[in-house]
């Protein structure tokens, strides 16, 4: 699944990117650009929209949103052309998901990125030895940012 009902703001980074590619493949079959992934089950819900085109395109936008705010750490509109989505000419309706529907994504979401993320393991460097274990306490008691006498949520203990 990659077409998510969540908000791509759940979404790990594999997700956000497979989500933008499953997309732009979505787009491409809506307007008819390629044969294969027709009778995918998740183009249901954007074929069965009176504007299909437009809300994959409405789609791709929240997507590309999530993308420039993770990237740039701003809005959108400050950084227009890192990801290129089509013009979004009008705002479709949206479409409807159950409750059951969001839940059975969540679920299938948290297993995704668990599985994810015990797929590597995290060696130490050669230098050290033993990475089982608790945390270690290494947190910086002093700001990062000298002069703003503001704390990263990394340096708070």
């Amino acid at each position: 699944m990659r077409l998510w009902s969540l908000h791509p703001a759940a979404l790990d980074r594999q997700g956000l990117i497979a989500s933008w590619r499953e997309a732009l493949l979505a787009q491409a079959v809506l307007l008819g650009r390629t044969r294969g992934y027709t009778r995918h089950p998740q183009l249901h819900r954007f074929r069965e929209h009176p504007e299909p085109v437009q809300a994959i395109v409405a789609f791709l936008h929240g997507v590309r949103e999530e993308a420039v705010v993770r990237a740039t750490g701003s809005t959108p509109t400050a950084s227009p052309n890192l990801l290129r989505a089509p013009p979004c000419g009008i705002d479709p309706s949206p479409i409807e998901v159950t409750a059951g529907q969001l839940d059975l994504e969540w679920q299938h979401l948290r297993a995704k990125i668990a599985a994810r993320s015990r797929s590597g393991s995290k060696p130490p460097t050669p230098s050290w030895r033993d990475p089982s274990g608790p945390d270690a306490s290494i947190r910086r008691r002093t700001p990062v940012h000298r002069g703003s006498g503001r704390l990263t949520d990394w340096e708070r203990a």
